[in-house]
């Protein structure tokens, strides 16, 4: 099933958050909007965290690395890295493509609620033509 960006919630640092509920947990799948990687152009390195880690809101949790330039992924989440999509850092390309399904970068089960912070896809496209 194809994921719609316009139902997905966003950070400021441009990563994408899609909740799901499965066995009366919250899982949150984390990936880097098309946006972003419009921005950072001709993907090189990506390093993912390890499954297991626990994450607070805000914190660091790998990089992304262009030939323009090293940018850090934070957690727009609260919780504990139950998956990572391994096969994402051997096939960048394919994020120009497809940054909102094949593009996941981890899967998290949510220990809080998602931030108040998070944008809805309006308020993201209005910060991204902002910013030009």
């Amino acid at each position: 099933m194809a994921r719609d960006p316009s139902t997905l919630r966003y950070a400021e640092t441009h990563e994408w958050v899609d909740v799901q509920e499965e066995g009366g947990d919250k899982f949150a799948t984390i990936g880097i909007s098309a946006f972003a990687v419009e921005q950072l152009n001709d993907l090189v390195y990506m390093d993912l965290p390890e499954v297991g880690r626990t994450l607070e809101v805000g914190e660091e949790f790998g990089e992304v690395e262009s030939v323009k330039a090293v940018s850090p992924l934070y957690s727009p989440v609260a919780g504990e890295v139950v998956a990572v999509h391994t096969d994402l850092p051997d096939n960048l390309d394919n994020l120009n493509d497809d940054a909102f399904d094949f593009g996941w970068i981890l899967k998290v089960k949510l220990s809080a609620d998602l931030p108040e912070t998070l944008m809805d896809f309006a308020a993201y496209q209005k910060q991204c033509s902002e910013a030009g």
